[in-house]
């Protein structure tokens, strides 16, 4: 197969596939970051934030506990998200008040600038290596929420008898959305590796 013509050429692919990979990478953070600057995208993350020991000092009432209507002792956020789609100005007030689209839009922020970062790597190896890292770190992040947020599991809701499948390992949708962070951890250690043989080729010339 060495002596095929279409082998050498196969071997070249990679630098067009890393590439490629970058621009994935860029696409999913600037689309994903850029949301953080709406309200809805903003509600959606406070589960995360709010059960982080790593972020939830971002939030003024990450740890407040209420009442609900079923009489349990419940996370005061909980009673303040908007459903996708739905408006509702007294949920609005209370994210404003509890610093959550401020938190958001720094975060959302963060998000695009690391993800132009993997994306120069194409033609600065030394940014690109920097991204990688900081896709890596921040993929490490996301992914401890699988241990630190109820939400990413399906709950026990009750019903017409006890849920056969709640509790770990059965992800909820957020859970689900959590868990694929290890192929974007993956693909920045892959783009760091990339990133940093050019920048150490030249070096040894």
């Amino acid at each position: 197969m060495k002596n095929n013509i279409i082998y050498p050429q196969l071997l070249q692919l990679d630098a067009y596939f890393l590439n490629f990979l970058r621009i994935s990478i860029f696409i999913v953070m600037v689309w994903i970051g850029g949301l953080k600057a709406f309200h809805y995208e903003a509600d959606g993350i406070v589960p995360f934030v709010a059960n982080s020991p790593l972020m939830s000092f971002f939030y003024k009432n990450a740890g407040n506990k209420v009442i609900n209507a079923d009489k349990k002792w419940v996370a005061e956020y909980t009673l303040y998200k908007n459903p996708e789609g739905k408006v509702v100005q007294k949920n609005i007030d209370w994210h404003q008040e509890n610093g959550t689209y401020a938190f958001s839009y720094g975060l959302g922020t963060m998000i695009v600038v690391i993800g132009a970062m993997v994306l120069l790597g194409i033609w600065f190896p030394k940014i690109g290596a920097l991204g990688g890292v900081l896709t890596f770190l921040m993929s490490l992040v996301t992914l401890s929420f699988l241990i630190t947020t109820p939400e990413v599991y399906v709950p026990n809701l009750g019903g017409d008898g006890v849920t056969p499948q709640s509790g770990f390992p059965y992800l909820s949708g957020a859970g689900r959305l959590v868990l694929k962070d290890i192929i974007m951890m993956a693909g920045g250690l892959v783009l760091f590796s990339d990133s940093l043989k050019k920048v150490v080729r030249p070096l040894r010339q």
